[in-house]
Order: C-alpha cells, then sequence, then structure tokens
C-alpha cells in the first residue's frame, strides 16, 4: 500500500484531519440513523386500544405525552406489542384503566434539541464536507500539475538485461565509429584530456526515415554505461508561451546532476527549425525554445560532461546557429545501407527468426535495393507471419520472396473480378516493359511480372538493379524512359491507336517527371545545356515544395517544353522499333504470362532467349540492331532519292 500514490499516508496532515473528520460524521450519522429500538410496536388506532382495555386484553402500559406502549395478551393470540397515539384530550382514560385493572406508568419525553439539530444538519455537512475535499484534491492536482507544468519530461533510461547494443544494429558502420568515439571518451576521460582533445558537444544524426537513428541512440544507451536522458522535440512545445524554454532549462539542470551523461533529443526539427519562418511572427514559443537550447549548449555557463545527440531526417530546415561547430560539432549520416548493410541487417533481424537452412540472405540483400533497415525488418516478420500462417516451422526463402513482393509491390488482390479482355490487355502491357527490360542496354534488369492485381495496379513488371547506384548516366535515364514508354507501346502495336488504355498513367507521369528534372535541374538538355531553370520556393516552417520560381523568359520556358516533348517522343518511338521488330517474342511472353500470371527472371529469360546479366555484349547488340536497320533503311533510301534526282536531270538535260 506504501507505493500507491494515493496512500492515506500520502496525504498532507490537513488533508488527513479533514478526512478523518468527514469519516466520523459519516460514522456517526448511521449511528442514529440506525439506532432503532430493539422491539418493534405494532401501530393500532385509539378506538381500537379503548376496546381492549374494555375487553381485558391489555397488560402493560407506558404512557409519554400522547403515545402509549404496551402489550396485548389473550388465550388466543401471543404476546403483541403495540403503539397507539392519543389523538384529543380524554379525560377518562385514567379512570378506565384503573376501572379495567390494567398496570400502567407515565414517563416523560426525552427532548435533545442539540441532537434533533446535529441530525438535521449532518447530511448537509456530508454533502458539503465530501465537496470541499474533492474540490480540495482537484486543486492540489492543478496546482502540482502547474508547478510541474515547466519541468522536463525528459526520460532517464533504466539499467535493463535487454538493452540494446552496437551488435543489434548493422548497416551502419561508420555512424557506429562516430559514436563509438564519444562513448570512449565517456568511459575514459582522462586519455583524451591529456592531450587536450574536447569531445564534440553534440552529435546530429541525419538521414532518410527507417535507417536507424533511434534504434542507434538505443545502442548508445546501452553501451555508454553513463546516464541517458532521451527526450522527443515536441515535448518541448506547448500551448503556453515561455513553457518550453523552462523545459529545456530543465533538461540541462537533470543533466548537470548526472554528469557525464547524454541528452538524446529524438526529431528535433520539431524545436530547432530556422528563426523568423513562422506564419505568426517571429517571436514564438518554439522560437524561445530553440534560443533556450542554444545557450544551454553553448552560451556563458560551461556544460562539460554533457553530450547532446540529436536525429532528424529533415538537416535542411534546422537553424545554422544550432548546426555550427560548438554546438552540433557532428552530422553523422545515418543512410540508406548498401548491399553489405542490407544482408548484415537481414542477419540482426533473422536471429529471432526460425530461418530455413536454403535461406540466401545474400540473395534477398541484392534484391531488395533502396531498402531501409525498417524496411527489412518488415520484410523479416512478413516472412515469419505468412510461414506461421501456412504451420511452418521455420522460414524459408519461399516466404521471404513472397514478402519482398509484398513490400516492393504492394498485397495481392486475387479476390478483384477482371474481365478476359482487361486480362489480355494488361499482360501485353507487361510483356512490352519486360522485354525492353531485357534488351535496352542501360535498363535494369527484370525481376518478375505478374498480371496479378496489387496494391493500385492492375499488373506490375519489377525491375531491380545488379549492384547500388549513387549517380545515374544520361543513357541510363534515356532507357529508363523508354522502358516507361513500353506498356502502352505494346498496346498501341497490339490493339490498335483505339485500344490504349489508362494504364500507362503512372508510367506517363513518371517519364514526364524524369524528363523535366533532366532538363530542369540535372543540365542534361542538348539544347538548354548545363544550366538549372527554376528556383525551389521552399518555406522552411512548412517543409513542403509548394511552388517554383520562374527565373527565365517565355521563350525559355517553351524551349523547355519542347526539349521534355522531344525527349519522351523520342523515348517512344525508340520503344516502337524495337517492340516492332520483336513482335513475335511480346506475343510469346503475354501468352506464357496469361497462361502463369507470374514469371520470375529465370523464366523471361527462357521465354525470349535473352540473358541480360551474362552476355551483355549480346544484349546491347540486340538492342541496337534496330537502331542499324533503321541507318541502313535511311542510308537506301537517301541513295535511291539520290539516283531517282540524277536520272530525272539526265532525261531533262537530253530532252533540251
Amino acid at each position: 500500500m506504501s507505493n500507491n500514490k494515493h496512500d492515506f499516508k500520502s496525504f498532507k496532515p490537513s488533508n488527513r484531519m479533514a478526512l478523518i473528520a468527514i469519516i466520523g460524521l459519516i460514522a456517526l450519522f448511521l449511528m442514529f440513523m440506525f439506532n432503532k429500538p430493539k422491539e418493534s410496536y405494532q401501530e393500532i388506532d385509539y378506538s381500537d386500544f379503548i376496546q381492549l382495555v374494555e375487553g381485558g386484553k391489555i397488560q402493560k402500559l407506558r404512557i409519554v405525552d400522547k403515545d402509549i406502549y404496551g402489550y396485548i395478551s389473550g388465550s388466543d393470540v401471543p404476546l403483541i406489542s403495540f403503539h397507539t397515539i392519543i389523538p384529543y384530550e380524554d379525560p377518562e382514560l385514567i379512570s378506565t384503566l384503573l376501572r379495567n385493572n390494567i398496570e400502567f406508568k407515565g414517563d416523560k419525553k426525552k427532548n435533545y434539541p442539540f441532537l434533533n439539530v446535529l441530525i438535521g444538519i449532518i447530511p448537509w455537512i456530508l454533502i458539503l464536507g465530501v465537496f470541499w475535499f474533492i474540490m480540495l484534491r482537484q486543486i492540489q492536482g492543478t496546482s502540482n500539475k502547474a508547478l510541474s507544468f515547466g519541468k522536463s519530461r525528459a526520460r532517464l533510461q533504466p539499467d535493463s538485461k535487454k538493452r540494446v547494443t552496437f551488435k543489434d544494429v548493422a548497416g551502419v558502420e561508420e555512424a557506429k565509429e562516430e559514436l563509438g568515439e564519444v562513448i570512449d571518451y565517456l568511459q575514459d576521460t582522462e586519455r583524451f584530456t591529456r592531450l587536450g582533445a574536447k569531445i564534440p558537444k553534440g552529435l546530429l544524426l541525419i538521414g532518410p526515415t527507417g535507417t536507424g537513428k533511434t534504434l542507434l541512440a538505443k545502442a548508445i544507451s546501452g553501451e555508454a554505461d553513463v546516464p541517458f536522458f532521451s527526450m522527443s522535440g515536441s515535448d518541448f512545445v506547448e500551448m503556453f508561451v515561455g513553457v518550453g524554454a523552462s523545459r529545456v532549462r530543465d533538461l540541462f539542470e537533470q543533466g548537470k546532476k548526472h554528469v557525464p551523461c547524454i541528452i538524446f533529443i529524438d526529431e528535433i526539427d520539431a524545436v530547432g527549425r530556422v528563426r523568423g519562418a513562422g506564419y505568426g511572427g517571429g517571436h514564438d514559443e518554439r522560437e524561445q525554445t530553440l534560443n533556450q537550447l542554444l545557450v544551454e549548449m553553448d552560451g556563458f555557463e560551461e556544460n562539460e560532461g554533457i553530450i547532446v545527440i540529436a536525429a532528424t531526417n529533415r538537416p535542411d530546415v534546422l537553424d545554422p546557429a544550432l548546426t555550427r561547430p560548438g554546438r552540433f560539432d557532428r552530422q553523422v549520416v545515418v543512410d540508406i545501407p548498401d548491399i553489405k548493410g542490407r544482408e548484415g541487417i537481414l542477419k540482426v533481424h533473422s536471429k529471432k527468426v526460425p530461418v530455413a537452412n536454403s535461406v540466401n540472405l545474400k540473395v534477398i540483400a541484392r534484391g531488395t535495393p533502396g531498402f531501409s533497415g525498417a524496411d527489412l525488418a518488415n520484410l523479416v516478420n512478413e516472412a515469419a507471419l505468412l510461414a506461421a500462417r501456412n504451420n511452418k516451422r521455420k522460414v524459408g526463402m519461399e516466404e521471404f520472396e513472397f514478402a519482398k513482393d509484398k513490400v516492393l509491390m504492394g498485397p495481392e488482390r486475387k479476390s478483384i473480378v477482371i474481365s478476359n479482355v482487361e486480362k489480355n490487355i494488361t499482360a501485353f502491357h507487361e510483356s512490352g516493359h519486360a522485354l525492353l527490360g531485357m534488351l535496352l542496354p542501360n535498363a535494369d534488369p527484370v525481376h518478375k511480372m505478374t498480371i496479378i492485381p496489387r496494391g493500385l495496379s492492375l499488373g506490375l513488371t519489377q525491375s531491380l538493379p545488379e549492384t547500388d547506384k549513387h549517380n545515374l548516366k544520361r543513357d541510363y535515364i534515356i532507357d529508363r524512359i523508354t522502358l516507361l514508354m513500353g506498356g502502352r507501346v505494346a498496346e498501341e502495336i497490339v490493339f490498335g491507336k483505339g485500344g490504349i488504355t489508362t494504364g500507362a498513367r503512372n508510367d506517363i507521369e513518371q517519364a514526364t517527371s524524369t524528363a523535366r528534372k533532366m532538363v530542369c535541374e540535372w543540365g542534361m538538355s542538348e539544347k538548354l545545356g548545363p544550366l538549372q531553370y527554376g528556383q525551389k520556393e521552399e518555406p522552411i516552417f512548412i517543409g513542403k515544395e509548394i511552388a517554383r520560381h520562374k527565373d527565365y523568359s517565355e521563350r525559355t520556358s517553351e524551349m523547355i517544353d519542347e526539349d521534355i516533348r522531344e525527349i519522351v517522343e523520342n523515348a517512344y518511338k525508340r520503344a516502337w522499333d524495337i517492340l516492332t521488330k520483336n513482335r513475335e517474342v511480346i506475343d510469346k511472353l503475354a501468352r506464357h504470362l496469361l497462361e502463369r500470371e507470374v514469371l520470375d527472371r529465370k523464366a523471361i529469360e527462357e521465354i525470349t532467349g535473352i540473358k541480360k546479366s551474362k552476355d551483355i555484349k549480346k544484349t546491347r547488340a540486340v538492342a541496337s540492331k534496330s537502331k542499324k536497320e533503321n541507318n541502313k533503311k535511311a542510308k537506301a533510301s537517301t541513295k535511291k532519292l539520290k539516283l531517282r534526282t540524277i536520272k530525272i536531270a539526265t532525261n531533262e538535260a537530253g530532252g533540251e
């Protein structure tokens, strides 16, 4: 009971006495209310009482003012106690009782005026007392909350056997090395201070969502063996002005009591955005909180031994005063893992799952480019769930492949009813994508194609790169746009102009967007040169691009539109040429896809006879075959045109 927050001992002395008084009043009231006479009297009328007296059936009487108590007896009835009231002055009562030899005595009615008043007001006292007690508790609770409103909500991480360590984090080796240096400093400060070295006051973890920034912070907590305070950036901000700054002060006061220590602030962009960018004026609550944080990290007072670690996926919106040396000295990038990092992450998460011997995590890692740590953790979990649904004891490669497809392409929607006509169109659409993926020399190899609806699409062709790409070549981008045009081109080749569908909507959107970036952002336009057109107008307070400033002329705008159109149309023509030359392969691929609904890379290679990854020279030769033929045709037609021109000129000369 002593640990209970509402224990009797936890009340203040004044509250304790008030509670005792209320309980006493309740007990007194109940005592008077339920203190009834031991005997219960039967009520009778006065006229019946006189008849009983005349009949000699009354034994004893007790007369108290106008109340008469007595006993009725007789040979045919048991002894009954009764009560009656004298309704009027009866001067004959005493003589009647004496004449019938009835024993009686008279008593005076006891009168307790104070007790009567007390009994009357006790209910009201109880009501007011309970109301006062409840209100007192509410006022005290409110005052406690008001006093603690400016207190920090930071949580001191407890020692736990299940703590996270660097062994539980993979794919971010550089970040682990940077943070490991901080931990070494905290554990052996003299090794650094004797050389005059100073540990960074702050480390900023930046990177996309799901890459493991918060998990790294938990690992620091487990490895450091020093007090670790964790807090979210949104915990500082309240609707009342000054609360955030007060919480920042209190947070560092707690840190000073536990030096050396680490303070971790998650999602620091909630309070660290550039000042003066708000829509309600510059001097708002968030900016006061940021100002206090800047002072605490590097102000007049030195906070030696306190290391601040923060995490964000929006470093571009942070105030420059926050990211300068002396505050957040280091920015540790926690990026999307490469193939080696993905394999390590899969190994970490698969330790908790019984994995079959046939599972090759390296193959899964190669097939998941662009996956973050959270995506890979979700993939392992989805595979385990599928194995459990199938009543398997171990998670096999089949479950991992299914989970990968589910994360990449979305869940299957087998319940949706698709007509044979739409299924046929979808099969040719996806065959166009797949064939171009196999023939284009710079396109990513096709991994899988399906006409089973997944997510929002009726079919899907998935291409995966052989290696991680950090810089994109122009040839790769052009092939990518050409690949996107493959679905619409295949529809037009097979079904004609009137048979094209809206299924290419997303392909056209991506192709147009990519072409616009080539011209306006990446400087890949042959006509407009390596220039950027259009400056982003991005309010930092919002954090989203809502407009693009047009800093070029109308003539340049027309040239941009023409260049974008030319890039997409050339890709369309290129896709048309390649697919027209391989019409039989499209039909064959679509027929097999309709039969099997899903084709993997091996099946596609067997059907098309193209093995892109093993014979890249052959692939390029096939891809450029149509281009050479077109050039030959163009030369032949040009030659014919020249001969015809010469012949006409000769005839004209002979005629003259």
